[in-house]
């Protein structure tokens, strides 16, 4: 039977550890036995949990012939990694065991160095700074999860069910995998990445500033065929001192601001009406459905009547 150990760090986030024993603790083959054995495993006798205290019934040494360890997210991704906790990685990963992280978990594993020179993701809020704090690691925010064969590393949250999913796939097969996601009511196979579920914000503009109402105006008029010459007479200023105070104040540039927001809209659209995406392409601006789609596509990882079905 195949082995699970379940690292618990300190200040370990309920729902990501409680995903992998949730997913595998179900998971049967087709005769009906259990396709996995499963450890929580932690350093010390108790672990803060934020609203509740773990005790663990594994220490460590559960991670020593384990196949698989999976390494829950942290409150605090910052938190240094204690040393018997990345020597005991460092040794089953010499061991050749295989080794996931699920959302902000992917932080410790990155402190053992066993994700230097790979492929990996986070959470989308934490991905900039995974990248700035390991920038040997090639850190892709866009992807539910990354397989790199050993070393396998997720989104937050419920991507970590996607990620557990792919490995029962590659354990047991697509038929084990499709009962154990039916199991888990959830999809065998999600469409795009974590880019379709990240609010596409702006940086805030502070109340008052020479931005804010311009910024109003744009939002009413998105569905407008709006150059950069217009948006500078609008605001009743050069197109380069335009492009500078939207830097400052904004962290991009007028048209790439118009373009999220027309896509923002298009995402409120698409769960709250009916229209037809054609339609809705047009109201947000966009001078055909082809431009609209690619657009729509290349900001958030999916068609319009992907996320449409997703999100409506």
């Amino acid at each position: 039977m195949h082995t699970v150990a379940v690292i618990a760090l300190d200040q370990v986030i309920p729902f990501d550890l409680s995903t992998p024993v949730e997913v595998f603790t179900r998971t049967r083959l087709p005769d009906g036995r259990p396709g996995y054995q499963i450890r929580v495993c932690a350093e010390d006798e108790e672990i803060d949990a934020g609203t509740f205290t773990l005790r663990a019934p594994w220490g460590l040494e559960g991670l020593q012939d384990a196949d698989t360890i999976i390494v829950p997210g942290v409150a605090d991704p910052a938190a240094p990694l204690s040393p018997p906790v990345r020597d005991a990685l460092r040794s089953a990963a010499a061991d050749g065991t295989r080794i996931a992280s699920i959302c902000t978990g992917t932080f410790p594993l990155a402190a053992t160095g066993l994700l230097d020179g790979l492929r990996a993701t986070t959470h989308w809020l934490a991905a900039g700074l995974l990248a700035a704090s390991h920038p040997d690691i090639d850190v892709d925010p866009d992807v539910l999860y990354v397989d790199s064969g050993q070393f396998l590393t997720s989104a937050g949250a419920a991507a970590g069910m996607d990620l557990c999913l792919h490995m029962i796939r590659r354990d047991y097969g697509s038929a084990v995998a499709a009962d154990a996601a039916r199991l888990s009511v959830m999809p065998l196979e999600r469409e795009g990445g974590q880019a379709q579920f990240i609010v596409h914000d702006h940086a805030p503009t502070p109340q008052g500033s020479d931005l804010e109402t311009l910024l109003t105006w744009l939002r009413s008029n998105l569905g407008r065929d709006l150059t950069l010459a217009d948006i500078a007479a609008q605001s009743g200023t050069s197109t380069r001192t335009l492009i500078r105070r939207f830097r400052e104040q904004t962290g991009t540039t007028p048209l790439q601001w118009l373009h999220r927001a027309r896509i923002r809209q298009a995402q409120h659209l698409l769960e709250t009406t009916e229209h037809s995406v054609e339609r809705i392409g047009t109201q947000v601006g966009f001078g055909s459905a082809t431009t609209f789609r690619d657009r729509f596509k290349r900001t958030t990882g999916v068609s319009p009547k992907t996320y449409r079905r997703t999100f409506s």
